[in-house]
């Protein structure tokens, strides 16, 4: 989840924080404990863009499933100010096929030009992203090595978690120097084309869409995530979590949501994402090899609801060195990056849902990614 890669955003480092303590971050699982609602439905305003003045990086992502192809990915627009003074446009594209990355692994990752946001919509030259009542339309031919025609119907209620999916950093919630925000659709129809290299691929299948606002320093807000997304023809998994450096008494906040095909079935904050038998790799993270997403919530009545969703980490599609990809221009800002070490691991697996005494293979696109120690 963590899309700042391409944005940037991630070279602006600065320093290590002094160590705050648990009272300078204020999670949005905080505000459901204190009192607000576990979730409730994303108003139209709240699909809209944010675009605040200062250093920010916000996110649309469709993350697409074809479980009749086996093809999954993602689609996602990145629009980014550095410190307020330069903002920049990217549109990001994966495509793999889950259980055999020799027949496809596709990344694209383009600049966009003449770039604005309208409402809940995007436009550049050449890429479009609207939002008609329950629908998105994507559309894209920013390079013709993955031209995007993709249409998303939302098939359950959209989720933000809270009062408006926010987590805050600072000592006065009312003068916040950090902040956070998701919104999600969990689950989505999606149909439409994809053009690599002259070949036509046919996507029908489910979508999960996510909107992210980061304001704030990446690894400042977090230093590791875990994020998944799960789709079956049952079932729809989504689950987040990051922990804080200890600048924020390395705090854990977890948000999910499980779904069946037409209704949310809970969303709930007292998770738990076990890696398993982990690896250290050639740069020194411990690489999970099997990873379980743990669901521990009530169901919309109000009885205890509990479900797994857990697999082998087999196929890999990339690690990303977040360092590598930060542009020229940032390296020519930034001396260095204190203490920051972070790599992405981008898996698609097929995974297994337990929901009571059900259970379903689907196709999950996971990430493991490690900030800071």
């Amino acid at each position: 989840m963590l899309k700042w890669v391409q944005s940037g955003l991630s070279a602006v480092a600065g320093t290590t924080e002094p160590e705050y303590g648990r009272g300078a971050i204020h999670t949005v699982t905080d505000s459901i404990n204190e009192g607000a609602p576990v979730y409730r439905e994303p108003l139209v305003n709240d699909l809209s863009w944010i675009v605040p003045g200062s250093t920010n990086v916000e996110t649309q992502t469709f993350y697409f499933t074809c479980l009749k192809s086996g093809y999954a990915g993602f689609a996602q627009v990145i629009h980014s100010n550095l410190m307020g003074v330069h903002t920049t446009a990217q549109f990001t594209f994966r495509l793999v096929h889950h259980d055999n990355l020799k027949e496809m692994n596709l990344w694209t990752s383009t600049k966009l030009e003449n770039f604005k946001t309208q409402g809940a919509n995007f436009y550049a030259d050449n890429l479009s992203i609207e939002l008609h009542g329950d629908e998105y339309v994507l559309k894209s031919s920013v390079t013709p090595k993955s031209v995007v025609n993709l249409t998303m119907k939302r098939l359950v209620p959209g989720v933000i978690f809270g009062k408006d999916g926010t987590t805050l950093y600072g000592d006065d919630v009312a003068n916040p120097w950090g902040s956070m925000r998701h919104l999600f659709w969990p689950r989505c129809s999606v149909t439409g084309t994809i053009v690599t290299d002259g070949k036509t691929i046919d996507i029908d299948g489910l979508t999960m869409f996510v909107m992210a606002m980061q304001g704030m320093k990446p690894h400042h807000a977090a230093k590791s995530w875990n994020f998944l997304n799960f789709q079956s023809e049952e079932f729809s998994a989504v689950q987040m979590e990051f922990t804080t450096p200890p600048s924020y008494a390395t705090t854990k906040v977890n948000i999910a949501i499980l779904t069946s095909r037409d209704s949310i079935l809970t969303c709930c904050i007292d998770n738990d994402i076990v890696h398993e038998d982990p690896k250290i790799d050639e740069v020194g993270w411990p690489v999970p090899s099997a990873i379980t997403f743990n669901y521990n919530g009530k169901s919309e009545s109000g009885e205890p609801l509990t479900a797994t969703v857990k697999g082998q980490l087999k196929t890999l599609v990339e690690r990303v060195d977040v360092m590598a990809e930060i542009p020229q221009f940032v390296k020519n800002i930034v001396s260095g990056v204190s203490g920051a070490k972070p790599y992405i691991y981008q898996f698609c697996n097929e995974m297994v849902a337990t929901v009571g005494d059900k259970s379903e293979k689907g196709i999950a696109f996971s990430e493991a990614t490690f900030i800071s120690e």
